[in-house]
Protein backbone atom coordinates (compact mmCIF):
# COMPACT_ATOMS: atom_id res chain seq x y z
CA UNK A 1 0.00 0.00 0.00
CA UNK A 2 2.79 2.34 0.94
CA UNK A 3 4.74 1.35 -2.16
CA UNK A 4 1.81 2.16 -4.38
CA UNK A 5 1.35 5.54 -2.69
CA UNK A 6 5.03 6.39 -3.05
CA UNK A 7 5.01 5.29 -6.66
CA UNK A 8 1.91 7.31 -7.28
CA UNK A 9 3.39 10.43 -5.70
CA UNK A 10 6.60 9.87 -7.59
CA UNK A 11 4.72 9.54 -10.85
CA UNK A 12 2.73 12.68 -10.06
CA UNK A 13 5.96 14.64 -9.37
CA UNK A 14 7.54 13.25 -12.49
CA UNK A 15 4.50 14.33 -14.45
CA UNK A 16 4.74 17.85 -13.05
CA UNK A 17 8.46 17.87 -13.81
CA UNK A 18 7.81 16.89 -17.41
CA UNK A 19 5.07 19.50 -17.64
CA UNK A 20 7.24 22.37 -16.30
CA UNK A 21 10.48 21.95 -18.21
CA UNK A 22 11.30 18.26 -18.11
CA UNK A 23 12.43 15.93 -15.39
CA UNK A 24 15.53 16.64 -13.32
CA UNK A 25 18.70 14.98 -14.63
CA UNK A 26 20.15 12.44 -12.27
CA UNK A 27 23.88 12.52 -11.51
CA UNK A 28 25.84 10.14 -9.39
CA UNK A 29 27.97 11.30 -6.47
CA UNK A 30 31.08 10.61 -8.53
CA UNK A 31 29.96 12.96 -11.31
CA UNK A 32 29.01 15.69 -8.87
CA UNK A 33 32.32 15.37 -7.03
CA UNK A 34 34.26 16.04 -10.22
CA UNK A 35 32.48 19.31 -11.01
CA UNK A 36 34.71 22.36 -10.22
CA UNK A 37 32.93 24.83 -7.95
CA UNK A 38 35.61 27.53 -7.70
CA UNK A 39 34.35 30.56 -5.77
CA UNK A 40 30.97 28.93 -5.16
CA UNK A 41 29.38 27.34 -2.13
CA UNK A 42 28.48 23.65 -2.40
CA UNK A 43 25.19 23.16 -4.20
CA UNK A 44 22.39 21.05 -2.87
CA UNK A 45 21.97 17.76 -4.83
CA UNK A 46 18.21 18.31 -4.68
CA UNK A 47 18.29 21.43 -6.87
CA UNK A 48 17.01 20.97 -10.39
CA UNK A 49 20.14 22.68 -11.83
CA UNK A 50 23.16 21.19 -13.55
CA UNK A 51 26.20 22.67 -11.72
CA UNK A 52 28.32 22.43 -14.84
CA UNK A 53 26.29 25.22 -16.43
CA UNK A 54 27.09 27.61 -13.56
CA UNK A 55 30.86 27.70 -14.13
CA UNK A 56 31.88 30.70 -16.28
CA UNK A 57 35.10 30.06 -18.20
CA UNK A 58 34.81 32.99 -20.62
CA UNK A 59 34.59 36.77 -20.33
CA UNK A 60 31.22 38.15 -19.28
CA UNK A 61 31.27 41.15 -21.60
CA UNK A 62 31.02 41.54 -25.35
CA UNK A 63 33.36 43.85 -27.27
CA UNK A 64 32.99 45.11 -30.83
CA UNK A 65 35.11 43.46 -33.46
CA UNK A 66 38.71 44.69 -33.25
CA UNK A 67 38.16 46.62 -30.01
CA UNK A 68 40.60 46.49 -27.10
CA UNK A 69 39.73 45.57 -23.54
CA UNK A 70 41.50 48.66 -22.21
CA UNK A 71 40.42 52.24 -22.73
CA UNK A 72 42.50 54.48 -24.95
CA UNK A 73 43.97 57.87 -24.18
CA UNK A 74 40.97 59.72 -25.57
CA UNK A 75 38.59 57.89 -23.21
CA UNK A 76 40.95 58.38 -20.27
CA UNK A 77 41.41 62.09 -21.04
CA UNK A 78 38.06 63.04 -19.50
CA UNK A 79 38.81 61.10 -16.32
CA UNK A 80 42.30 62.60 -16.13
CA UNK A 81 41.15 66.20 -16.56
CA UNK A 82 38.25 65.85 -14.13
CA UNK A 83 40.37 64.07 -11.53
CA UNK A 84 43.09 66.73 -11.72
CA UNK A 85 40.53 69.54 -11.35
CA UNK A 86 39.00 67.90 -8.28
CA UNK A 87 42.43 67.21 -6.80
CA UNK A 88 43.53 70.79 -7.41
CA UNK A 89 40.36 72.17 -5.84
CA UNK A 90 40.79 70.00 -2.75
CA UNK A 91 44.46 70.90 -2.35
CA UNK A 92 43.71 74.59 -2.94
CA UNK A 93 40.97 74.50 -0.33
CA UNK A 94 43.30 73.05 2.30
CA UNK A 95 46.02 75.51 1.38
CA UNK A 96 43.51 78.36 1.45
CA UNK A 97 42.41 77.48 4.97
CA UNK A 98 46.03 77.43 6.09
CA UNK A 99 46.78 80.76 4.44
CA UNK A 100 43.56 82.34 5.69
CA UNK A 101 44.21 81.38 9.28
CA UNK A 102 47.78 82.62 9.00
CA UNK A 103 46.89 85.99 7.46
CA UNK A 104 44.02 86.68 9.86
CA UNK A 105 45.63 85.43 13.04
CA UNK A 106 45.72 88.97 14.47
CA UNK A 107 41.96 89.40 13.96
CA UNK A 108 39.31 88.27 16.41
CA UNK A 109 36.77 85.66 15.37
CA UNK A 110 34.12 87.71 13.65
CA UNK A 111 32.20 87.93 10.40
CA UNK A 112 34.88 89.98 8.56
CA UNK A 113 37.50 87.37 9.41
CA UNK A 114 35.28 84.54 8.25
CA UNK A 115 34.58 86.35 4.99
CA UNK A 116 38.28 86.98 4.41
CA UNK A 117 39.16 83.33 5.06
CA UNK A 118 36.37 82.22 2.73
CA UNK A 119 37.66 84.52 -0.02
CA UNK A 120 41.18 83.12 0.31
CA UNK A 121 39.89 79.54 0.26
CA UNK A 122 37.79 80.20 -2.85
CA UNK A 123 40.64 81.93 -4.64
CA UNK A 124 43.18 79.21 -3.82
CA UNK A 125 40.80 76.39 -4.74
CA UNK A 126 39.96 77.91 -8.12
CA UNK A 127 43.60 78.69 -8.86
CA UNK A 128 44.87 75.18 -8.13
CA UNK A 129 41.97 73.55 -9.96
CA UNK A 130 42.67 75.72 -13.01
CA UNK A 131 46.39 74.95 -12.89
CA UNK A 132 46.13 71.18 -12.58
CA UNK A 133 43.24 71.06 -15.05
CA UNK A 134 45.30 72.96 -17.63
CA UNK A 135 48.24 70.60 -17.15
CA UNK A 136 45.98 67.57 -17.53
CA UNK A 137 44.40 69.06 -20.66
CA UNK A 138 47.79 69.68 -22.28
CA UNK A 139 49.00 66.21 -21.34
CA UNK A 140 45.88 64.55 -22.75
CA UNK A 141 46.04 66.52 -26.00
CA UNK A 142 49.71 65.71 -26.51
CA UNK A 143 49.14 62.06 -25.62
CA UNK A 144 46.29 61.61 -28.09
CA UNK A 145 48.15 63.48 -30.85
CA UNK A 146 51.35 61.45 -30.40
CA UNK A 147 49.38 58.22 -30.35
CA UNK A 148 47.65 59.12 -33.62
CA UNK A 149 50.94 60.12 -35.27
CA UNK A 150 52.92 57.07 -34.15
CA UNK A 151 50.04 54.63 -34.51
CA UNK A 152 51.07 52.86 -31.30
CA UNK A 153 50.29 53.07 -27.60
CA UNK A 154 53.23 52.57 -25.24
CA UNK A 155 55.27 54.33 -22.57
CA UNK A 156 57.07 56.45 -25.16
CA UNK A 157 53.85 58.38 -25.69
CA UNK A 158 53.53 58.94 -21.94
CA UNK A 159 57.07 60.26 -21.53
CA UNK A 160 56.88 62.41 -24.66
CA UNK A 161 53.51 63.89 -23.67
CA UNK A 162 54.75 64.67 -20.16
CA UNK A 163 57.91 66.35 -21.45
CA UNK A 164 56.05 68.48 -23.99
CA UNK A 165 53.45 69.43 -21.40
CA UNK A 166 56.12 70.70 -19.00
CA UNK A 167 57.88 72.63 -21.74
CA UNK A 168 54.69 74.31 -23.00
CA UNK A 169 53.40 75.06 -19.50
CA UNK A 170 56.61 76.95 -18.68
CA UNK A 171 57.02 78.49 -22.12
CA UNK A 172 56.42 82.01 -20.76
CA UNK A 173 59.39 81.79 -18.38
CA UNK A 174 62.13 81.85 -20.99
CA UNK A 175 64.49 79.13 -22.12
CA UNK A 176 65.44 78.18 -18.59
CA UNK A 177 61.80 77.84 -17.65
CA UNK A 178 61.13 75.68 -20.70
CA UNK A 179 64.10 73.46 -19.85
CA UNK A 180 63.02 73.13 -16.22
CA UNK A 181 59.45 72.38 -17.22
CA UNK A 182 60.59 69.77 -19.70
CA UNK A 183 62.82 68.10 -17.12
CA UNK A 184 60.00 68.13 -14.56
CA UNK A 185 57.57 66.62 -17.05
CA UNK A 186 60.12 64.03 -18.10
CA UNK A 187 60.78 63.05 -14.49
CA UNK A 188 57.11 62.79 -13.54
CA UNK A 189 56.05 60.91 -16.67
CA UNK A 190 59.06 58.62 -16.43
CA UNK A 191 58.24 57.85 -12.79
CA UNK A 192 54.64 57.09 -13.75
CA UNK A 193 55.75 54.80 -16.59
CA UNK A 194 58.14 53.02 -14.22
CA UNK A 195 55.40 52.60 -11.63
CA UNK A 196 52.88 51.25 -14.15
CA UNK A 197 55.40 48.67 -15.42
CA UNK A 198 56.90 47.82 -12.04
CA UNK A 199 55.28 44.38 -11.93
CA UNK A 200 56.64 43.49 -15.37
CA UNK A 201 60.11 44.75 -14.45
CA UNK A 202 60.26 42.86 -11.17
CA UNK A 203 58.82 39.75 -12.80
CA UNK A 204 61.37 39.79 -15.61
CA UNK A 205 64.24 40.42 -13.20
CA UNK A 206 63.19 37.58 -10.89
CA UNK A 207 62.75 35.19 -13.82
CA UNK A 208 66.18 36.12 -15.23
CA UNK A 209 67.78 35.57 -11.83
CA UNK A 210 66.26 32.11 -11.70
CA UNK A 211 67.50 31.32 -15.20
CA UNK A 212 71.04 32.43 -14.51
Amino acid sequence: MDNSNSQGSGGFKAGLGNLFGGGAPEYSNTELAGVPLTGMSPLSPYLNVDPRYLVQDTDEFILPTGANKTRGRFELAFFTIGGCCITGAAFGTINGVRMGLKETRDMAWSKPRNVQILNIVTRQGASWANTLGSVALLYSVFGVAIEKVRGAEDDINTVAAGTLTGMLFKSTSGLRGVARGGLAGLALSGAYALYSNWNNITGSSSSSSRLY
